[in-house]
């Protein structure tokens, strides 16, 4: 999988994600680490389930083959756990970033214990219960979405409020995936924006409201993609609900959060440092 560049922006430099596993280590620690290079734009190849000798060969010849078309190492981020596999990059043409070789060799001096250098540990199923967790909370999340189901709300850890399009779904999925939390979501309609009300249906859950909101721009920008034409979409509409939601709020002392530029990462992390809900998982 990879990730083109805009050729027109300064510093454009190859990056490689290998990994002998699905690759989402290297890729979230070595594009938290891009992230930091603003003046420069990365073209982004990840390569995963990098299990053989065979198969690391071929990644060193690639990179190689990069570094000699463009004239400039490739980055390389790297968490093969095997030895053997890491050896064979011992002399690639890119500049090699080995985030096992960084961070265990100080960690078996300190516990004084040799790493079992097991492959697949971080997003393996070795913890059967976790997994069961995560499946389970998912499960919830799509059941008790969009306000289509009340009935389950009892039972949430969270309960996302907000108006439609406003980051719900994809926070209260992440947190059961990611955290094994169970959120559900309800959309604040018309009417009970105009009334200012709270709908019945959430007081009796009200400590566990979460409110997303989000600015007119943004929302009218993510709206007209769904449905460009009518009265959904349109600036007046939007600035109406959103006021109406805020209102609400503060009305009822919800807690809230503004998603137009937050990932969902921060938001979920958000939710749950503001709330104490526990991380019965981790990602």
């Amino acid at each position: 999988m990879s990730q083109k560049s805009d050729p027109g922006k300064a510093g454009r430099r190859t990056v490689f994600f290998v990994s002998d596993q699905t690759g989402v280590t290297a890729e979230t620690l070595g594009r938290s680490l891009l992230t930091q290079f603003e003046a420069h734009d990365f073209d982004q190849v990840t390569l995963p389930f990098i299990d053989s000798v065979d198969k690391a060969d071929e990644v060193v010849r690639r990179i190689n083959a990069v570094a000699a078309e463009e004239g400039r190492r490739p980055i390389v981020f790297s968490t093969l756990v095997q030895d053997e596999l890491r050896g064979r990059f011992a002399g690639v043409s890119g500049l090699f970033l080995d985030f096992f070789d960084a961070f265990l060799s100080p960690l078996e001096q300190e516990l004084q214990t040799r790493s079992s250098h097991t492959a697949g540990r971080a997003h393996g199923m070795n913890d059967s219960g976790a997994y069961d967790q995560r499946i389970a909370a998912t499960d919830f999340a799509l059941r008790n979405d969009d306000g289509s189901r009340t009935a389950d709300y009892g039972e949430a850890d969270v309960i996302l409020i907000g108006v439609s399009r406003s980051g719900k779904t994809p926070t209260c999925l992440y947190l059961a995936l990611a955290y094994g939390v169970l959120a559900a979501n309800y959309p604040l309609s018309e009417d009970e924006l105009e009334s200012g009300m709270l709908p019945k249906i959430l007081e009796p859950h009200r400590a566990k409201l979460y409110g997303l909101t989000i600015s007119a721009e943004r929302l009218q920008q993510i709206r007209r993609e769904r449905r460009p034409a009518g009265r959904y979409s349109s600036a007046e509409q939007v600035r109406f609900e959103l006021r109406g939601a805020e209102a609400l709020f503060r009305r009822y002392q919800i807690p809230c959060v503004d998603t137009t530029s937050v990932s969902i990462e921060e938001i979920a992390s958000r939710i749950l440092t503001g709330t104490g809900i526990e991380r019965r998982t981790r990602p």
